[in-house]
């Protein structure tokens, strides 16, 4: 008889994927647009979720009915060569180059910064960073415990103390929702807030993910291809779901804060200000403790995911190998700072992400054009050069206005249509997507078997 997940077990799956994707960012981000969009915010917020939300979604959905174990085996579809770099680069993106180390800063600079006098911040984030990773080290050492430290314990505890600050800000709020809009979001919200979800580098991680979800399933002992496919579905709609309501809450949040409270620079110290002006010190320290539990959570399912990836793709090296890198690398980077960080991992996310959706996309249709691989390949080929110029687009001004570069972004604002929305990857994508259900037609290409 087949072992299938019961509604118990889905619900902690789903808690613990809930848990490894609310992180640092998925706190900051929809307060400060919530900010900033103001009166425009239930559209701005919808944009946030089709990214925040569905595409992580789409994702969980896409390692689910591909029935493959995770992002490398994935992106074979396209080629080998690819597979290896898209995969290498993501696990680096979502791992000790950018979204580790964000953890670490992010938690430091909203949870403990404001009680540390300015010119000893240096010397104690160097302190927490070795002490937050020496954490998530000891936690991923056994990927096989991570349902019961995130799932069944660091995410439950999270969810009370942030349902806490948001039950104050929703019973006593600030003010309304009818606030000023900010330049960004005047002409359009939806896609603004769109371009934000971004941030949060879920869609990323929801393919990271899937070896989490796929290895935890199994070892709760469903081996059956097609029960560990609507597992995984079941467990990532629940986590998706409590996600939306919980992204909503704050972008409000943020919105009705402005009637006690300046525009913030960031939505950290947004968070700080409510939190003081509702509970005071003790407001401090509650936003302390959901701040760290958040970011711990998300470190431990990052570092987990990149070591067995990276354990997959160089097999020489042990697991433990990996966790130890991932942490290493990620405690040095994280002392570069919190805005450094943000600036510069901004192209990069703008290059990649399109490269992630269009994946995701192409798997959920995959059976419309049996698979093929010609399809896979031209769409991902034409969706990769709209990326590089999507990534340079986002770049500091000072390598934008190089001639070269300021000619090639000076072209795709002429003829790419939704380059100044930073989505000009979308015609590209569909003219590749035709050429390569031409191509498959003509060569009579054999589909790929699941």
């Amino acid at each position: 008889m087949t072992k299938k997940l019961t509604f118990k077990e889905n619900m902690f799956i789903g808690s613990m994927l809930f848990g490894l994707f609310f992180g640092a960012g998925n706190l900051i981000f929809p307060v400060h647009m919530g900010q900033e969009a103001g009166s425009a915010v239930f559209w701005a917020n919808l944009g946030f979720l089709a990214t925040g939300i569905g595409l992580p979604f789409l994702g969980v959905i896409a390692i689910g009915v591909s029935k493959t174990a995770g992002v490398y085996e994935l992106t074979q579809r396209i080629n080998k060569k690819y597979a290896f770099v898209f995969t290498v680069l993501l696990y680096l993106v979502i791992g000790p180059f950018f979204a580790l180390p964000r953890l670490a800063t992010t938690s430091f600079e909203i949870g403990l910064a404001p009680f540390i006098d300015a010119k000893n911040q240096t010397l104690f984030l160097a302190i927490f960073s070795i002490l937050f990773f020496f954490t998530t080290w000891w936690l991923s050492r056994r990927p096989t415990k991570i349902l019961d430290y995130v799932g069944k314990f660091l995410n439950p505890v999270f969810l009370v103390l942030l349902g806490i600050l948001l039950l104050l800000a929703f019973i006593h709020p600030l003010g309304t929702v009818e606030q000023s809009i900010q330049p960004n979001y005047q002409e359009n919200p939806f896609f603004t807030g769109f371009t934000q979800g971004y941030n949060t580098l879920d869609a990323l991680a929801a393919l990271a993910f899937g070896i989490i979800i796929v290895t935890t399933i199994r070892n709760m002992g469903v081996t059956k291809p097609a029960d560990i496919a609507k597992g995984t579905i079941k467990s990532g709609a629940i986590s998706i779901i409590l996600m939306g309501i919980i992204y909503t809450m704050l972008a409000y949040v943020g919105t009705m804060s402005l009637g006690g409270f300046a525009l913030s620079s960031n939505g950290g110290v947004a968070l700080a200000q409510i939190a003081d002006h509702y509970l005071g010190t003790y407001g401090s320290i509650l936003l302390a403790l959901i701040v760290i539990l958040a970011c711990l959570k998300t470190g431990i399912g990052l570092i987990t995911s990149f070591a067995e990836t990276f354990t997959e793709l160089f097999p020489k090296r042990s697991y433990l190998f990996f966790v130890s890198l991932a942490s290493l690398l990620a405690c040095l980077v994280a002392n570069v700072g919190l805005t450094n960080i943000i600036q510069i991992s901004l192209p990069v996310l703008m290059f990649i992400y399109p490269l992630a959706m269009t994946l995701i996309l192409l798997v959920l249709i995959g059976p419309l054009f049996k698979q093929k691989p010609s399809v896979y390949r031209m769409t991902t080929y034409f969706t990769l050069i709209a990326s590089i110029l999507d990534g340079l687009n986002a770049c500091p001004d000072s390598i934008k206005q190089t001639n070269f570069i300021r000619h090639l972004l000076d072209f795709a604002n002429a003829y790419l249509p939704f380059f100044k929305l930073g989505m000009g990857w979308i015609v590209p994508a569909i003219i590749g997507f035709v050429i390569g259900l031409l191509w498959s037609k003509t060569k009579q290409e054999v589909a790929i078997t699941e």
